[in-house]
């Protein structure tokens, strides 16, 4: 704390005086946060550092106060008792202060960082609120525990008993916490984002419409809701079909029968392919032949498309111009035939 002259020879007057000297220098270093850093705010993009003001400068003008009140009682030096439970009350006084001014600006933190990540990530909006209750929880027992030192109680105690708890409670939330810890994991590694389709473990396809804390939610192509253990997601394999590009490639495999011209096969693949709306002509369709099979000419028709979700509808599409085309040719799709000879015998 400053050190004041005795202008008076009265203590509790000079102690007045010490607290108006702190009240003066509250009220300038208010003025001086109100208006020097809010115009200065004013010229960022975003309104976030606006609002931590508005949040920060009245704790700090209350701070000043109580640090002047601190200061004149001690100037004062009441008996030790008395010093004890004026200082005591008029820490916890502060504690309490900058407690619900910590949770207050770290909600607005929270939610401007949050929003832009789900933003980019896909994360569910619906997180924010679970996330500030954890904080907003966090930052009442560092409080209590902070207004506990200030009255010296042993918070020895507190804390195993706190320690004991809490180990209750994560053995019979394991599964909670578990999830829990994988859409962190899902958060930070970014897998997929919502809108991908993505294939788990091999077995379940869909567009990805939400991702929370505790499962992530995925749309099949049958229109049906599946919500998935972020725990799960976190130990399987997955498959971003749309990822790290939104367009997909499809293969058509296609059989000719041998003895057919194989550049007329390639020209009408190519034409039906290109021909098609759903098919991306930036990067051309491509035709490879395969393998001589047992009674045909495989051949492989490539083509990227504009999005996963219309892989079934173009395999379709393109697989009715082939036969509708090849029957237009006189191109023969062969299919395994077995003749049998009837031997007549004695």
């Amino acid at each position: 704390m400053l050190h004041f002259p005795n202008v008076t020879n009265s203590m509790s007057l000079n102690a007045i005086i010490i607290f108006a000297v702190y009240a003066v220098a509250a009220k300038l270093t208010d003025f001086v946060i109100t208006h020097v850093f809010k115009a200065l705010a004013r010229r960022s993009k975003n309104d976030i550092d606006d609002r931590v003001i508005a949040l920060i400068h009245g704790p700090i003008f209350l701070t000043v106060l109580i640090v002047g009140a601190m200061h004149a009682i001690t100037y004062i030096g009441p008996r030790p008792k008395i010093m004890f439970y004026s200082s005591g009350a008029l820490y916890t006084v502060l504690v309490i202060i900058w407690t619900v001014a910590l949770i207050r600006m770290s909600h607005v933190v929270i939610e401007n960082a949050l929003g832009k990540i789900a933003d980019i990530t896909g994360l569910g909006r619906d997180v924010i609120p679970f996330i500030k209750n954890v904080w907003k929880l966090v930052v009442i027992v560092c409080g209590l525990m902070a207004m506990l030192s200030v009255w010296k109680l042993n918070i020895t105690p507190v804390l195993a008993s706190a320690g004991i708890a809490g180990a209750a409670v994560a053995f019979a939330a394991k599964d909670t916490l578990a999830n829990f810890i994988g859409g962190i994991s899902i958060f930070i590694d970014k897998p997929y984002k919502i809108g991908d389709f993505i294939v788990l473990a091999d077995t379940e396809r869909g567009e990805v419409v939400s991702i929370g804390m505790r499962s992530t939610r995925i749309k099949t192509r049958d229109d049906v809701l599946i919500s998935v253990p972020n725990a799960v997601i976190a130990n399987s394999k997955i498959i971003n079909e749309s990822a790290p590009v939104p367009s997909y490639r499809i293969r058509i495999p296609v059989g000719v029968a041998y003895g057919s011209d194989i550049d007329q096969v390639e020209k009408i693949l190519l034409k039906i392919a290109e021909a098609d709306d759903n098919v991306i002509t930036d990067d051309p369709p491509r035709v490879r032949l395969r393998a001589f099979g047992d009674s045909s000419l495989n051949f492989e028709l490539l083509c990227w498309i504009k999005e996963p979700a219309l892989r079934g509808l173009t395999q379709h599409n393109l697989n009715t111009a082939i036969y509708k085309a090849f029957n237009a040719e006189g191109v023969t799709i062969p299919f395994p035939q077995r003749d049998v000879h009837m031997k007549k015998t004695d």
